[in-house]
């Protein structure tokens, strides 16, 4: 489908929506940080959501968030050497929990 020039289309054709996002957050030392998140490949990526629902639907209802627009999210995020965004992602992988001590193997003595 060809894109329509800016003057002619309703509702531009961005690749990121229009308004503020629902960007998630955690508490820290100076108050909320957003949380960065990490791509399939590995790459950091900042994330915001279009709707509280689409972020409570992914992260789950216990999720703080702050609403950014997406210049200003980037900025937020840009001094931390993360230029990706990601919008509305569909799945996240639980986050990483330490692994608990194996335990001790003690061998038996046979006489």
């Amino acid at each position: 489908m060809a894109q329509l020039p800016y003057g002619e289309d309703p509702e531009p054709s961005d690749r990121l929506p229009a308004g503020p996002l629902y960007v998630p957050v955690r508490p820290g030392p100076s108050g909320c940080a957003a949380r960065l998140f990490r791509t399939p490949l590995g790459e950091r990526t900042a994330v915001g959501f279009t709707s509280e629902h689409r972020l409570t639907a992914t992260l789950g209802a216990g999720q703080a968030w702050i609403r950014l627009a997406e210049p200003a999210l980037r900025a937020l995020t840009a001094p931390l050497g993360v230029t990706v965004l990601t919008v509305d992602p569909q799945l996240t992988a639980p986050a990483a929990r330490p692994m608990p001590a194996p335990a001790r193997v003690f061998a038996l003595r046979t006489a």
